[in-house]
């Protein structure tokens, strides 16, 4: 397995190929590839912490992650994203782990709020998640509330 080259960046260490990379897969993935029309780019990018794994200079996976207030009262992570031909390697394991120790380097022993889309509840749980909160639609896709504790 190719090895992941992992960074995070606050936006003003963002490079603009980074950015501009990180917003192509976001499109691809959240509005093309799951076919939803919603507005990505919503003024919360500069508040957060981009975290990127690369393979060969390309980003293959993403999330960003925000202290409490930023996004959710608690502190959180998404737009959890894996490039379609990394996904079953592990990737999007790695990519919660590495999401979470950001989370407790940063803002230890806080509550961490996500909103995971209802499919991916079973793969959150196994981080350590726990669903809170019934079904319900964000952007025409089902959602659950889930916590977890760092």
């Amino acid at each position: 397995m190719e090895k992941i080259v992992w960074k995070h960046k606050k936006w003003e260490g963002l490079d603009k190929n980074d950015l501009h990379e990180i917003l192509i897969l976001r499109a691809e993935i959240f509005v093309v590839e799951q076919n939803c029309v919603y507005q990505d780019i919503d003024n919360k990018d500069p508040k957060a912490i981009h975290l990127f794994g690369k393979i060969d200079n390309k980003i293959v996976a993403y999330s960003r992650i925000f202290n409490e207030g930023s996004f959710y009262k608690e502190v959180s992570f998404g737009r959890a994203l894996v490039l379609k031909k990394q996904r079953g390697k592990g990737t999007g394991d790695e990519l919660v782990k590495k999401s979470i120790e950001i989370i407790k380097e940063n803002w230890p022993n806080k509550k961490v709020k996500i909103s995971a889309q209802a499919h991916l509840k079973n793969f959150y749980k196994k981080h350590g998640f726990i669903e809170k909160g019934k079904e319900y639609l964000e952007d025409g896709i089902p959602h659950v509330s889930m916590e977890y504790f760092s």
